[in-house]
């Protein structure tokens, strides 16, 4: 396996700046099959770089969407953006929806937007996400919430447990990156699962898109973890608040990955809050946990040749530009590893286990043993850290990875292709510690 240097960046850190290149590319790449969708041509050619125009005629482009055409019918849509870097290229995969189907394409730009490749893409061999076992529809039902800010709203779902009422709340917050409401990853959704499981043993929940999902352009400029996760999860326990059924005094946040090491901080903003739980939560700050998850994966490739080891070290090197303090003489919205300096600044700055600390909330930190992206070690870190605090409650799960799911290996994201639900033991202990009394 060849080791990439986008690897050390799998589901973990924001891409937030990059994003909104791709949106923009996104955007070109649909009006480009738009054009041609309309019969003009010779504008969609014009989309083209100079030094590919000549190996492709106005003809043959016109030759190239009737046939399309005739084999998927009239072009409607794009859809699910996934992107990379390619030496001084951006490598846009779409999802180009027609009449008759779908079909992927890749879609290749320079740094001007220009247009100087494109072509059908194999569709993906990811497995379909299967609704868990435990998910019994006939003991919950689900309603469409809006999770709001000043700029726009987030779609969101309120999942609440029949014949049950005066019952307990989790709001779950995302990981890094732009996600959905299920926090879909590959062919799974943990929060779907924790949705159905949790609401299977009376309790509520809320789940929603991330902002940086739906609204990327208000992410143009500098920014932090509050505009990204802690905004949005502050009006969502309000909103709980309103709910029919919720027991206002029993209000939790779940929160994954990101969201894990935010959670002790919303919880300083929300003191009326019963509980957090922090699943798969880091610890340390971010360019340790990320410098950790890069030399797993270099290991893990097995590339032991000079260019493979030479990404590792200009990784390496990136990964350490992220150790901001302060802004000093680099500007806020400077873009470093997908993220502006404004934001590294601020998750330097906090520490999450001292914040936790100072806590009167009930806490609960459960870690699976085959995560790749956060170890136990930061799972040992909390245990130690919190080790006087009577309110806190800790559990490793031997053979759940980040999804928390049950895994017979360690491995690294190739797995998340495949579907599977989050363990139902650690549903089952979530809730038990939720209604227990103190």
């Amino acid at each position: 396996m060849k080791f990439l240097k986008i690897l050390f960046v799998l589901l973990f850190i924001s891409h937030l700046s990059f994003s909104q290149s791709v949106i923009s590319l996104m955007n070109r790449a649909d009006l480009f099959f738009e054009t041609m969708n309309q019969g003009k041509f010779q504008e969609a050619h014009d989309f083209m770089d100079e030094s590919v125009k000549n190996q492709i005629s106005v003809d043959e482009l016109k030759l190239f969407w009737l046939r399309l055409e005739n084999s998927l019918g009239t072009y409607q849509s794009v859809d699910g953006a996934k992107s990379s870097v390619q030496g001084e290229y951006f490598q846009v995969l779409l999802t180009c929806g027609f009449s008759k189907g779908s079909q992927p394409f890749t879609f290749v730009f320079n740094k001007s937007e220009k247009l100087v490749g494109f072509f059908i893409a194999p569709k993906p061999t990811e497995s379909a996400y299967k609704l868990a076992s435990y998910a019994d529809t006939s003991l919950y039902k689900e309603e469409e919430v809006k999770i709001k800010f000043a700029e726009g709203e987030m779609a969101g779902v309120y999942t609440s447990p029949k014949k049950v009422s005066n019952f307990p709340i989790v709001i779950m917050v995302h990981g890094s990156g732009p996600a959905d409401m299920d926090q879909t990853v590959g062919s799974n959704k943990p929060f779907k699962d924790l949705a159905a499981g949790l609401a299977a043993q009376g309790i509520a929940s809320i789940r929603y898109v991330k902002r940086s999902m739906v609204y990327p352009n208000t992410f143009n400029n500098a920014f932090t973890v509050k505009e990204e996760v802690l905004d949005d999860a502050l009006t969502a326990i309000t909103l709980a608040g309103t709910l029919p059924g919720v027991n206002k005094a029993e209000i939790y946040i779940f929160g994954h990955s990101l969201g894990g090491m935010l959670a002790p901080r919303i919880a300083s903003l929300a003191p009326h809050l019963k509980g957090i739980i922090l699943a798969a939560a880091p610890a340390r700050k971010f360019a340790d946990l990320i410098t950790e998850q890069n030399e797993y994966l270099y290991k893990a490739s097995g590339d032991t040749s000079a260019a493979g080891k030479q990404q590792f070290l200009e990784s390496a090197m990136d990964i350490d530009k992220t150790r901001l303090l302060k802004l000093g003489a680099i500007a806020p919205d400077s873009v470093i590893l997908g993220a502006p300096a404004s934001y590294w600044v601020d998750l330097n700055n906090h520490d999450q286990v001292a914040t936790a600390k100072k806590l009167k909330n009930r806490i609960l930190v459960v870690q699976g043993e085959k995560d790749f992206q956060v170890s136990v070690r930061d799972f040992e870190i909390w245990k130690s850290g919190l080790a006087g605090n009577k309110n806190s409650m800790f559990k490793l799960y031997p053979d759940l990875n980040h999804l928390l799911s049950v895994q017979e290996e360690k491995g690294n994201g190739t797995q998340y292709r495949l579907p599977a639900n989050v363990d139902i033991n650690l549903i089952k202990d979530i809730a038990v510690w939720i209604k227990e009394t103190n």
